[in-house]
């Protein structure tokens, strides 16, 4: 199997504590697809958690390992997001949002100490989760006459590929999604059908 074509993400939300010198550092887990779904996983944290000093986090998106943000949250600079990142860098972890939650013990715990807590936090969650594998695929959609069908079939059933979408009308259009690494091979064989229009979507 191709890096290029794989990442590891979590399978379900997943929780952990760390505590050192009185503060209790909780960190939680989530799988996530897409940017906009930090803030709705932040929300319902931040009413739980209403007493808690800090509520740091660290995102990353996508096989590539530019797609990420990280969040101190009032925390001394690169102490909080960073730590939490690089932990989901060192195990190679994808498509997931970590917030840790720090509840103040009343001692202070120095730039290393506070480094260690988060990134020990995020371990302890990430220790307890189930780690899956997936593939990178691509969506595209395909638009074409409807005495085209059983030529575009028989390449979704080749290929097997997975229809997420279609309609059907004298101008069919069809969403089909599959694994990056067969991606010339689809296209291929369905710019050999005539009058079909093919267009890359996204990728998930």
């Amino acid at each position: 199997m191709s890096s290029q074509d794989t990442y590891k993400t979590i399978k379900a939300p997943v929780e952990g504590l760390f505590k050192d010198k009185g503060s209790k550092f909780f960190a939680y887990a989530y799988p996530i697809e897409h940017e906009s779904e930090v803030k709705v996983l932040l929300e319902p944290l931040k009413k739980e958690h209403f007493k808690a000093v800090h509520h740091c986090y660290a995102y990353r998106l996508g096989i590539d390992k530019n797609n990420f943000r990280v969040n101190d949250d009032g925390e001394p600079s690169g102490t909080a997001g960073k730590p939490i990142l690089n932990t989901l860098l060192s195990q190679d972890i994808t498509n997931i949002l970590v917030v840790v939650v720090r509840y103040f013990g009343g001692t202070l715990l120095g730039v290393p100490g506070l480094i260690n807590a988060y990134k020990s936090a995020t371990t302890e969650a990430l220790a307890v989760a189930e780690v899956l594998e997936k593939t990178v695929n691509d969506v595209y959609s395909v638009q074409y006459e409807f005495v085209q069908m059983n030529d575009v079939m028989k390449v979704v059933k080749e290929f097997n590929l997975k229809i997420r979408n279609q309609t059907y009308d004298n101008q069919c259009l069809m969403e089909i999604e599959f694994r990056k690494s067969i991606e010339a091979q689809v296209i291929g064989k369905l710019e050999k059908i005539d009058n079909i229009t093919i267009d890359y979507l996204y990728t998930v």
